[in-house]
């Protein structure tokens, strides 16, 4: 049997970009509602952003309005900084992390293998929300896409992948998805990687992501799967690079707040299903 896609004790969500930080902060209020109460103190990690002093403030004001303890503002620029004791320090005492948006790739660049990323997966598997917006949610996997045309991208080799983060296995995370017209993008990767999930996130939107892999759509946009297991034939392994992909038999199912998906099972599960599958697995 194979490990499930996601086992540790906390939440991941991973949110679309764009989401509303000054009015209702539904998205966020969702990511706020799954600390502990024991733990409300938020750790925000702007290195993906290209304008952290901009963006930090920002979550800053929102999860303070939100009721947290504590907001630890981490830039992170440098793996020297990922390293940091003081940094590590805070992370290790935060019941929810949050990953801004920007650039995926200087995510994995600079964090990758570092003391900093290795204490947000322990906060994780310890019960801690993790959460991330944009590139903040593309960088989650453990493959993320970080490059590839949304016009035409189902053409061979026309999405750039490398590994993520490692936060859940299973799933590949496209943001900014419907506003952007990504939907070739995960076609793409579904033809090479059938056994990976595509989610795609619309702006406003988000994902929870459960313990044993039940996924629950929060916000007011959609979150788009694209299922591609039983994927009954595709050309892709016979043409050379940049030639159009061939699929036959993808999936796509379209989620609103309240819906979710089993990941396991590759079922949709509507508001009933969802809270029976939820209660089961607590």
């Amino acid at each position: 049997m194979a490990p499930p896609i996601f086992s540790a004790s906390g939440h991941l969500v991973a949110i679309g970009g764009a989401e509303d930080r000054t009015s209702d902060l539904e998205i966020l209020k969702n990511v706020f509602a799954l600390a502990s109460e024991g733990n409300r103190e938020v750790a925000v990690i702007a290195t993906a952003s290209g304008i952290p002093k901009q963006v930090l403030p920002e979550y800053e004001a929102a999860f303070s309005r939100l009721g947290a303890s504590q907001v630890h503002l981490l830039e992170i620029r440098d793996r020297q900084e990922a390293a940091d004791a003081d940094t590590v320090r805070l992370l290790e005492q935060s019941g929810i992390i949050f990953f801004t948006g920007g650039d995926q790739l200087r995510l994995t660049n600079v964090l990758g293998g570092s003391p900093a990323l290795k204490a947000v997966r322990k906060r994780l598997q310890e019960g801690a929300v993790v959460a991330g917006t944009s590139a903040g949610a593309a960088a989650m996997p453990g493959t993320m896409i970080y490059n590839g045309a949304a016009a035409d991208a189902l053409r061979k080799g026309a999405v750039n992948m490398t590994s993520g983060l490692g936060f859940v296995d299973g799933l590949i995370i496209d943001s900014h998805f419907l506003e952007r017209g990504r939907f070739t993008r995960l076609m793409e990767v579904g033809a090479s990687n059938p056994e990976h999930l595509g989610v795609g996130l619309g702006e406003d939107a988000g994902v929870i992501i459960h313990p044993h892999g039940i996924l629950e759509a929060i916000g007011p946009g959609h979150v788009i799967l694209i299922d591609s297991l039983d994927l009954a034939s595709s050309n892709i392994a016979d043409l050379d690079m940049g030639e159009p992909v061939a699929v036959e038999h993808m999936i796509l199912h379209a989620l609103v707040s309240g819906h979710g998906f089993d990941v396991e099972a590759r079922r949709y599960l509507v508001p009933d299903e969802l809270g029976a599958a939820l209660a089961e697995n607590r």
